[in-house]
Formats: structure tokens, C-alpha cells, sequence
């Protein structure tokens, strides 16, 4: 084991990439992951989680790069790097005719887990996922949550140094997903816990560190508190107040700190509406009230919305959508526009990315 950034490094990734054919699903991915935090794999389907995930547990082997567990390279020492790892694939590797009991003492001898040891392990393993009371039972008559707790049952079973989780809450009712993100806050007690998943409430809700992956490239790695700080830009204002476009259009185009705006109709006559974006760290609405003011333009109705994770996310995988034709004017550059172009339903942007 190294250090890295403070902590204790139990995997590590170097350069890691798979392809199929001409298609590379994992492309030269780069990370870390140290003991003692939960960890959420993050990405939009097809971006190479549980390609990633299936190389880190020694399923399928890499086109090139490494993968080291605890120290222990897993192609060339994978009986002891495996010993370092739980896995709970995205469908659960169960045995519908064995009964749980059966089931979880077949994993302890595949694992070669002590016959003096076993028993009392098995116990404390069904105690802390809460299957005990249906060790007796065949897999196949549990419900979907039931045979997914049975599934972490078998990835702790040996007492892993790391848990690793694909998908682990895919097609959970509400009730069971509060339930298994109660158990992996559990398990990371003991285990360092890494689960994937495309859901972003799922990561952001347990885990203390996000890597978001993207077309099989790392993008992001860090805190949820980091990433929004990160991606932390200006405010977006939805605006909407008694008056003309034109004159609204005036007043906005004499604020410094706008970076971009659309102006549209109101729902009725009197009114229209504004969708104002500033640049980062500005605060326009006490100056914005005092120019309305002054114009006699009451202000209807007037809303702040800052960017949430599910924006980072989407600005980060390159997925955030775009206006459609048919749905709305594009933002456009409203120094490039003349006066004779302008529109009721005109649409204008200061210079600015965002």
C-alpha cells in the first residue's frame, strides 16, 4: 500500500484501457481510491462503468494499464488481490434453489474462509444485512430487495478490505433503496465501498468522493461539495414583470454584471418574462429593482436558481440539453443582432460561456 493525498491507497488505476475492436469503452482511465470512504462511480449508460468495474475484480482482463488492489496487481497476482475484494455485480450472483444459509456457506468455502470461523462470520454477515430471518428460505421465493441483501451478504463474506458495487440499487422500490443505502453507510464502516451507478441521487446521497466518468474517461474526481464548487458559476434569475420587451430588453442591456439573457412573452399582454444569467459571484437584484422602479415596471414575479449536481453532472459527461428549434429561440449574441432584426419574441445574449 502507498499513500496518496493523506490517506491510505487500496486501488489503484494506471492507464487503464479496454477496447472492442476499433471501440474503446475504458480509454486510458486514471484514479485512486483510499481506505476508509465511500466512493461513487458516476456516468451516463455506456461510459465504462462496469467494464471498469469488471477489469478492478479480475472478470475480464484490460487492453493495457494496470489495476492494483491492496498492493496486488490483478492480473498478476490475483488470488491475493482478489482476497481484498467483495463484488456485487449488477444482477446478484445468487443460486435460486439454495437457501440462503446454503448459499452463503458454498461463498465462505469458495472463499476459503476458516471451518472454525465460519459459522460464527455467516451469523454476523446475515445479522448486518438483515436476512437472518430468512437464512431458511430458497433464493428464488425472496422478493427483489431480499435477493439483493443476500448479494451483499456474499461480497463481505471473507472480510474484504473493499466492497465493490455495480448498480446496486437498480430496480428497487423507494423503501428498499432508503434501506440499502442505510447498509452501505454500515458497511463503509468497516470496508472501503465503492459502488457505480448512472442515478446521481444514489451517489450523492452516500458517498463522500465522485468520480464521474465519461465515453470511458475520467472527467471529475472529487467531493459533491467540490464538484458544485468546481462547477459554481453565475446565478440564473427567471424574471417577469408588467411592461414592454423592448423596454425590459433596455434596462438588462445597461446591467454590467449580465452575462446572457432571453426575453419572452408574458402570459398575458402587460407582462413579459426574462430568463437572465449573471456572471459568477454577482448579485443583480437589488439594482434590478431599482431600475424597474424607476421605469414603472412592477415586478411580477422574480426567481434565483443556482446550478444543481445534476447540471455539473450533465456539463461534465457532455449531456446537458439543448434548446430545440421548435421549442425556443437560441441564445444569441445580441451585439451582433441590428435593430431591425429585433423581434417580440427576440432573444439576446451578452458576450459570455457558460
Amino acid at each position: 500500500m502507498k499513500l496518496y493525498q493523506g490517506g491510505i491507497t487500496l486501488i489503484e488505476v494506471n492507464n487503464l484501457t479496454k477496447k472492442y475492436g476499433n471501440h474503446a469503452a475504458v480509454n486510458d482511465l486514471s484514479f485512486c481510491v483510499e481506505k476508509g470512504m465511500i466512493y461513487g462511480f458516476l456516468g451516463p449508460n455506456g461510459a465504462g462503468k462496469s467494464t471498469t468495474m469488471n477489469i478492478m475484480t479480475g472478470y475480464i482482463a484490460a487492453t493495457s494499464g494496470s489495476v492494483r488492489i491492496n498492493g496486488y496487481d490483478i492480473l498478476k497476482e490475483p488470488k491475493k488481490a482478489k482476497k481484498c475484494i467483495g463484488y456485487l455485480p449488477e444482477l446478484p450472483p445468487v443460486y435460486p434453489d439454495m437457501t440462503v444459509w446454503e448459499y452463503l456457506n458454498f461463498v465462505a468455502e469458495l472463499k476459503q474462509v476458516r471451518k472454525q470461523d465460519r459459522v460464527e462470520q455467516l451469523k454476523c454477515i446475515m445479522e448486518q444485512t438483515n436476512i437472518s430471518d430468512v437464512k431458511a428460505r430458497l433464493i428464488k421465493n425472496l422478493s427483489k430487495g431480499y435477493r439483493q441483501r443476500v448479494g451483499f451478504a456474499q461480497a463481505i463474506v471473507g472480510d474484504p478490505d473493499v466492497i465493490i458495487l455495480d448498480e446496486p440499487m437498480v430496480g428497487l422500490d423507494p423503501k428498499q433503496i432508503i434501506e440499502i443505502r442505510t447498509l452501505i453507510k454500515e458497511l463503509a464502516q468497516n470496508h472501503t465501498v465503492m459502488l457505480s451507478s448512472h442515478i446521481l441521487s444514489e451517489v450523492s446521497a452516500v458517498c463522500d468522493h465522485i468520480l464521474i466518468i465519461s465515453k470511458g474517461k475520467l472527467v471529475a474526481s472529487d467531493t459533491p461539495q467540490g464538484l458544485m464548487a468546481l462547477m459554481k458559476g453565475g446565478t440564473q434569475l427567471e424574471l417577469c414583470v408588467c411592461g414592454t420587451q423592448e423596454k425590459l430588453c433596455e434596462i438588462i442591456n445597461n446591467i454590467r454584471d449580465i452575462d446572457s439573457y432571453r426575453i419572452e412573452k408574458g402570459k398575458n399582454e402587460e407582462e413579459c418574462c426574462a430568463v437572465i444569467r449573471t456572471r459568477a459571484e454577482a448579485d443583480i437584484r437589488k439594482e434590478l429593482f431599482y431600475r424597474l422602479a424607476s421605469a414603472d415596471m412592477p415586478i411580477m414575479q422574480l426567481g434565483i436558481s443556482e446550478k444543481s449536481l445534476e447540471d455539473v453532472f450533465l456539463e461534465l459527461t457532455g449531456e446537458a440539453l439543448q434548446p430545440k428549434d421548435n421549442e425556443s429561440e437560441p441564445w444569441v449574441n445580441e451585439t451582433e443582432e441590428s435593430e431591425e432584426d429585433k423581434t417580440e419574441t427576440e432573444v439576446a445574449e451578452h458576450d459570455g460561456n457558460f
